[in-house]
C-alpha cells in the first residue's frame, strides 16, 4: 500500500495498514505539503503581503502578526489589491509536484476565509462586521471562496489529493463569534468550498485551534473530512471522542498547550494512548502528527521523540 493510499483509507475509515502520520524528518511523513508562492494566504514573518497587510515577527518563532490592516473602511474595498491566482509565476514552484511527492499524499494549501478577513479588516472591525456589516462581510467571504475554487480546479489538474485551509476559530473556552452568526455567514461558505473539492475528487482538511467543539458538527455537515486540531484539553479529549469518533478524522499531536510542554515522559506516552483509543478506530479516523513550531510552543526535543516513538509503537500494536 502506498503512503497516499494509506492516508486515504484512514480518512475513509477503510482500515489502513498502519497509522498515517506527519513527523519530523528522522521519523518520516506520509504527506507532501504543497504551496503556490505567493499564495493568496501568504503570511510573511515580516513585511507586506499581496493584500497590503503589514506583518511583524513575534520573536522566537517563524510566525508574524498583522500590525496594520489595509481595509479600514468598506468604502475603500474597490481599492483593495486582490491577488491574481491565475498568474503563471506563482505556479512555478508546484509544476512538478507529483514527481516531487512520489507516493506521498499531496495536501494543497488554499486561503483561509476567516483569518484572511480579519487580517485585511483588522480583528476588531471583522468582529463588528458580523453585526454591523453582514452583507459586506458575506461579499468578502464569498470572494475568498471564489479564489479557493479557482485553486481547487488547478490543484485537481496537478493531481492534488486534499485541500487544507487555516482558520483558528476558538478562544480557550468559546468561539470568537457566536455559533449562530458562524452558521449564517461561514457555514455556507465552507460548504460551497468543500463541495467543489469533493467534486474534484479531493478530501477536505481544516486547521482550527482553540475551543471549536460548538461548530464541529456543522463543519462535518458542510463536508469537512479531517480536522487538524492541536489542542484537545480545552474541550476535553473524552468529550471529543464521545461526540465525534468515527465521524471525522482527527489530525493531531499530543495537546500542545498542556501535555507537550509540561508533561513528564510517562504522561506524554499515556496521552498518546488515550488519543489513539478515544479519537481513532482500527478502521481509521486518527492521524498523529507533530507541532512544526516546537520552539514557539516550548516543546523539548526529548518530548517530541517520546511522542513520535509512542505513536509508532501503538501503530505496530494495532496493525502488526
Amino acid at each position: 500500500m502506498t503512503r497516499k493510499e494509506n492516508v486515504r483509507r484512514t480518512i475513509r475509515f477503510q482500515t489502513p495498514e498502519r497509522y498515517a502520520y506527519e513527523f519530523p524528518d528522522e521519523y518520516g511523513t506520509d504527506f507532501y505539503r504543497m504551496y503556490i508562492h505567493p499564495s493568496p494566504d501568504w503570511r510573511p514573518a515580516q513585511g507586506v503581503d499581496d493584500w497590503g497587510c503589514v506583518w511583524e515577527c513575534l520573536g522566537n518563532t517563524s510566525l508574524g502578526e498583522v500590525k496594520d490592516s489595509p481595509l479600514k473602511d468598506w468604502k475603500d474595498f474597490d481599492k483593495l489589491p486582490i491577488p491574481d491566482v491565475e498568474r503563471a509565476e506563482i505556479w512555478e514552484p508546484v509544476k512538478n509536484v507529483k514527481e516531487k511527492a512520489g507516493d506521498k499524499y499531496i495536501l494543497g494549501a488554499v486561503s483561509s476565509i476567516f483569518e484572511r478577513v480579519h487580517f485585511v479588516r483588522g480583528f476588531e472591525n471583522a468582529c463588528c462586521d458580523v453585526i454591523d456589516q453582514p452583507d459586506n462581510l458575506r461579499m468578502f467571504v464569498e470572494l475568498l471562496v471564489d479564489i479557493n475554487i479557482k485553486l481547487i480546479e488547478r490543484f485537481a489538474k496537478l493531481g492534488v489529493d486534499g485541500i487544507i485551509s487555516c482558520d483558528d476559530w476558538g478562544l480557550q473556552d468559546r468561539l470568537m463569534i457566536s455559533p449562530e452568526s458562524w452558521r449564517q455567514i461561514w457555514k455556507p461558505a465552507y460548504k460551497r468550498m468543500y463541495d467543489a473539492a469533493h467534486r474534484a475528487g479531493m478530501d477536505t482538511w481544516l486547521h482550527s485551534c482553540g475551543y471549536i467543539i460548538d461548530i464541529l458538527d456543522d463543519l462535518i455537515e458542510a463536508g469537512l473530512d479531517v480536522i487538524e486540531m492541536h489542542q484537545q484539553e480545552n474541550m476535553g479529549l473524552k468529550r471529543l471522542g464521545e461526540r465525534f469518533k468515527g465521524r471525522i478524522t482527527f489530525f493531531s499531536p499530543v495537546d500542545i498547550q498542556s501535555v507537550m510542554p509540561f508533561g513528564t515522559p510517562d504522561e506524554i506516552r499515556s496521552y498518546c494512548r488515550e488519543m489513539s483509543q478515544i479519537l481513532g478506530t482500527k478502521s481509521g479516523g486518527f492521524i498523529p502528527q507533530w507541532y512544526a513550531d516546537p520552539v514557539g510552543a516550548g516543546h523539548k526535543r526529548e518530548s517530541i521523540d517520546i511522542m513520535c516513538r509512542e505513536f509508532l509503537k501503538i501503530s505496530d500494536e494495532i496493525y502488526g
